[in-house]
């Protein structure tokens, strides 16, 4: 039986400018688990230098969540210069209700040049119909890039 393929999409305002906030983005394997210790227990790179496509990371989350505790991912691609990057799920809980899973992040300054707006996007296909849309996943990205910024401004 096959599953349902979606797509999830969120748009978060940050105060911090777009080149500082996209270095995060970057640097998330160092920087995610500081800004959001709550969510992230670990971040390791297990091949790569967790920037380049190819890299892939084993990120393991805070036990209080209930569905998902480890994924690995992989950097599949990155434009430094248009401040996007794709990436996949390819190990972990999440491939238990998931069949395939593919993130989207984008940072775009704001036209006043006074913070940054990050557009977050994943397409999904469950492993089957029973499967509920994975919004916990929206959720915790809706969650984390605020937590980044706070972060980043106190930096």
């Amino acid at each position: 039986m096959a599953g349902v393929v979606g797509k999830l999409e969120a748009e978060i305002e940050v105060k911090s400018k777009a080149d500082k906030f996209w270095s995060a983005i970057r640097n998330f394997a160092t920087i995610f688990p500081k800004a959001s210790p709550s969510r992230y227990k670990s971040i390791h790179i297990i091949q790569g230098d967790g920037k380049a496509p190819g890299s892939s990371m084993k990120v393991t989350l805070d036990t209080g969540h209930e569905l998902v505790n480890t994924a690995t991912e992989r950097i599949e691609d990155v434009d430094d210069e248009k401040r996007t990057l794709i990436y996949s799920v390819i190990d972990g809980d999440l491939l238990k209700y998931l069949k395939s899973y593919k993130g989207y992040i984008s940072v775009t300054p704001k036209g006043d040049d006074n913070g940054s707006i990050v557009k977050w996007v994943c397409d999904y296909e469950t492993v089957s119909q029973e499967v509920p849309e994975p919004t916990f996943i929206k959720e915790f990205a809706t969650k984390i890039f605020p937590e980044v910024d706070d972060y980043l401004l106190k930096a």
